[in-house]
């Protein structure tokens, strides 16, 4: 298939980690990419070394998703070009770190805006023009987190559960359209995640567990491809999904807490 039959994919979170990786990793298959952060100059560097390297066609758009109308600007950018969009991965999200009485209101609301809001938000705007495309696709981007709550990152946990049974539900209610509906939960990978959240107490015992951004990412364009619900990558971190279901809250809990300590 050439570039010229392929739609565009939209990946937002684009310029670093798993984004970005996923961004390579669709160049490389001859996709033409929507790439969205928040860095209009990462996503410049990103956009001109994926067009030298594989010749690809790609646009950018520099925005802050948290704000209230972000989504919106999106969906009308994307139909002012006109760009036939077939792929869409909710990938951009971050976490806020510490316990929750004590944490800026305003960092977990952004928090919350983000990893949940603009996921439905972009999800509820794109799907009339994703279901022009013979087969397209959602991506949503969750964590192993979604399956088990966490203490000191309580509402990331929370809002990650949310994408988790938010993709379920679509998925099921597309199931008789052209439009599959992945739910990708990694575990920890090796991305700017911790910075970002504040972990800088984060302990050895979950830095051993880092997955490569790169080999996560190839993991979530084939579970996206091959039209798979739900996907967890790496068998330490299916054995720890699995584990949650079995064991105690209360042991899953206070294990949880005691990986993410303050």
């Amino acid at each position: 298939m050439s570039e010229k039959t392929k739609p565009y994919t939209l990946i937002t979170g684009a310029s670093k980690g798993i984004g970005k990786s996923i961004a390579y990793e669709l160049a490389k298959q001859g996709y033409p990419l929507l790439l969205i952060a928040r860095s209009e100059e990462e996503l410049k560097a990103l956009s001109d070394d994926l067009q030298t390297e594989y010749a690809i066609s790609t646009a950018i758009l520099a925005i802050d998703l948290s704000i209230n109308d972000a989504s919106q600007r999106v969906s009308d950018w994307i139909k002012v070009n006109n760009y036939p969009v077939g792929i869409l991965i909710n990938n951009a999200g971050y976490g806020v770190w510490g316990d929750f009485s004590r944490s800026s209101l305003t960092d977990q609301l952004g928090m919350m805006q983000l990893n949940m809001n603009v996921v439905v938000e972009l999800s509820h705007l794109l799907i009339p023009i994703l279901s022009q495309e013979k087969q397209a696709y959602i991506l949503n981007i969750s964590s192993t987190a979604a399956y088990q709550a966490v203490p000191t990152l309580a509402v990331y946990s929370a809002a990650k559960a949310f994408v988790l049974s938010f993709t379920r539900a679509l998925r099921f209610e597309l199931s008789q359209t052209s439009i599959s509906v992945t739910c990708f939960s990694p575990g920890p990978v090796d991305t700017g995640f911790a910075a970002r959240a504040g972990l800088t107490a984060l302990n050895k015992m979950a830095e051993k567990f880092n997955m490569q951004p790169n080999e996560v990412a190839k993991m979530a364009v084939k579970a996206m491809f091959s039209k798979k619900s739900e996907v967890i990558p790496g068998l330490t971190n299916i054995i720890s999904v699995y584990a949650n279901r079995i064991l105690p809250k209360a042991f899953i809990e206070k294990t949880a807490a005691g990986i993410y300590k303050i």
